[in-house]
Parts: C-alpha cells; sequence; structure tokens
C-alpha cells in the first residue's frame, strides 16, 4: 500500500523552482530565498487528542488543519510562507483513502498560499492518525515577529473576534498570513503571537516573554459569534470566558506602538477586523479593567498541553 500511494502522490505534487531536487527523492532541496532567514516550525496531530474522526470531521478536513495551523505559525512570525514537509502515521484499515482524503485537504491550502509540498514520510501501523507537518518560512534579516518585545505604552491588538472554535473553526482554521505580510509591510510589530491555546494564555505567554503586564478591557474584548452560541448551550460559561479561554481561534495577537495599533485598526488589510483590546504597563502577568474603571487580576485560561 505505502508504494502504491506514494506513487499516487508523487504524481501530484506540482514542480516548484525553489526545489533543486524535488519530493521522490532521500531528501528535498530547498533554494533558500536570496537575502532572507529561514523560519522553521512544526506541529504534530493525533486522533483522539487533537481532532476525532468521523462525521463532520473528514479527512480532508484534518489536512487542512495539519498544515493552516502551521502556516499560523508562520504568521505570528511575520513569515512569508515557502515550503512544507508532511509526515503521516496511517491506521492500517483503509489508509490508502485516509491518505489520499489528508491530501484533498492540504494541497489546496498550499497552493493558496504559494508553498510548495517538498516531500516527507508514510508509514501504517495498528494506531491512530497521527499527522506531523513542518512548515518553512522565510523573513528579511531582523524582521521576524517575536513574542517578547512588547514595552509599557504598547496597546493590544486581536485580529478577529475569539471563542467557540470548537463549534467547528477549530478545524477550518484559517491562517492571517497575508494579512500578517501586509501588516509588517506598514508597521513594526513589537510583539506577536498566534492564538492557539486561548487568547488569556497566549498573552500571558507573550507577556511573560517580553517581562511585562497585559492590561485587558474585558468590554473591548472581541466575542465570536460561535462563543455566544456555545453559552446558549448551557454550560455554565460567559461568553466572555469562552472568548478569553477557549483557544484554537488563530487570530494573531500584536503589541504595536499606540500610533501604530491605531493607524491598524483605522484601516486593516483585507479580510480582517483588528480590535484594541487592551494594553501593555509595567509588571508582571494579567491584569483586568472593568468598564468602570475597576481592576482584579486576571488569571489566564486556556488549554494546557500535558507536560507544559
Amino acid at each position: 500500500m505505502e508504494s502504491q500511494f506514494v506513487d499516487w502522490l508523487l504524481a501530484r505534487l506540482p514542480r516548484d523552482p525553489r526545489l533543486e531536487v524535488p519530493p521522490g527523492d532521500d531528501a528535498a532541496v530547498l533554494r533558500p530565498p536570496a537575502g532572507r532567514r529561514t523560519v522553521v516550525t512544526v506541529d504534530l496531530l493525533t486522533e483522539g487528542v487533537d481532532f476525532l474522526l468521523g462525521g463532520d470531521t473528514t479527512p480532508a478536513r484534518v489536512g487542512h488543519k495539519a498544515l493552516a495551523v502551521n502556516l499560523s505559525d508562520l504568521a505570528a512570525m511575520g513569515a512569508r510562507p515557502e515550503a512544507a514537509v508532511v509526515a503521516v502515521a496511517l491506521p492500517r484499515e483503509g489508509a490508502a483513502a485516509l491518505g489520499k482524503g489528508i491530501h484533498a485537504g492540504l494541497a489546496p491550502l498550499a497552493a493558496r498560499f504559494g508553498m510548495t509540498i517538498a516531500g516527507g514520510d508514510t508509514n501504517t501501523w495498528d494506531g491512530p492518525l497521527v499527522i506531523s507537518v513542518t512548515a518553512i518560512g522565510s523573513v528579511p534579516p531582523g524582521a521576524a515577529w517575536r513574542r517578547d518585545g512588547a514595552r509599557p505604552g504598547d496597546l493590544l491588538v486581536v485580529t478577529g473576534p475569539c471563542g467557540g472554535s470548537l463549534l467547528g473553526r477549530h478545524l477550518d482554521v484559517e491562517p492571517r498570513c497575508h494579512e500578517a505580510l501586509a501588516i509588517a509591510a506598514r508597521f513594526v510589530v513589537r510583539a506577536a503571537i498566534d492564538i492557539s491555546d486561548g487568547l488569556s494564555l497566549d498573552l500571558a505567554r507573550m507577556m511573560r516573554a517580553s517581562g511585562t503586564r497585559g492590561l485587558v478591557d474585558l468590554a473591548r474584548v472581541p466575542i465570536h459569534p460561535d462563543a455566544e452560541r456555545r453559552s446558549r448551550l448551557a454550560d455554565g460559561v460567559s461568553p466572555l470566558e469562552h472568548a478569553l479561554g477557549d483557544g484554537e481561534d488563530f487570530e494573531l495577537l500584536l503589541a504595536l506602538a499606540e500610533a501604530d495599533a491605531r493607524a491598524l485598526v483605522a484601516d486593516p488589510p483585507a479580510g480582517i477586523a483588528p480590535v484594541i483590546f487592551g494594553e501593555v504597563v509595567a509588571g508582571t502577568g494579567l491584569v483586568a479593567r472593568h468598564a468602570d474603571g475597576s481592576t482584579h487580576p486576571l488569571q489566564p485560561r486556556g488549554w494546557l498541553h500535558d507536560g507544559a
């Protein structure tokens, strides 16, 4: 099965001038873009932990997500997508159909973001589906966005509403690569992170890396309609709590100087509706501010991976 599937796959991988040696050899050879730095990220998704196959969770949606979460990491670095390698451990039963379904979700997304699939590896076993994608991007020297540059006085911007992703958006991830490149072309982004594990948790990570405190205006946190829907399902969690802690929104969280933040919100790139929801101040941790001006410590909430 494996040899036949690899032959099928190689016949469908488009040739790309960035690959000096294309897929099918022991390794691909990538031509790095001239005068740029290489950005590398990897994510591994496991059935039963990151997704449950069946029903609406098709192999194509899993393939889409596996690449999209890596593209979101590149977006959080302000990087341009270049190439990816994909490794899958397929359950023995129905392995070929499963592999083809994953490709059907992954390939169109790679094409949309101008990324070449440089190769990878396949295996079959008696366990669940496991898929690992390593994505490669590029940035100009010294231009990579980082988590550790936020300064007191910066404003906090999120590129879209948060919460309720488990109603379906956690699979149909829309990485903000094009928007990140458009923002990078116009503004100096002091710090950035993508919201994978929860708005408050990922903000706390940015503040910890920067040695600063995040002041969150609760009334200004953008709440996704899905968060409202989840709250109406009588789960005992408010829409705001969903927005702060659900995770898998894959919007970008940015810290910018005040003038840049306000200019971005006033004239954003197409496809996003950025919102200023707080500011960076001296100190550590997170603080919530209510509409009446009162404040209290904000405990970060979100998805904590085992061992994190």
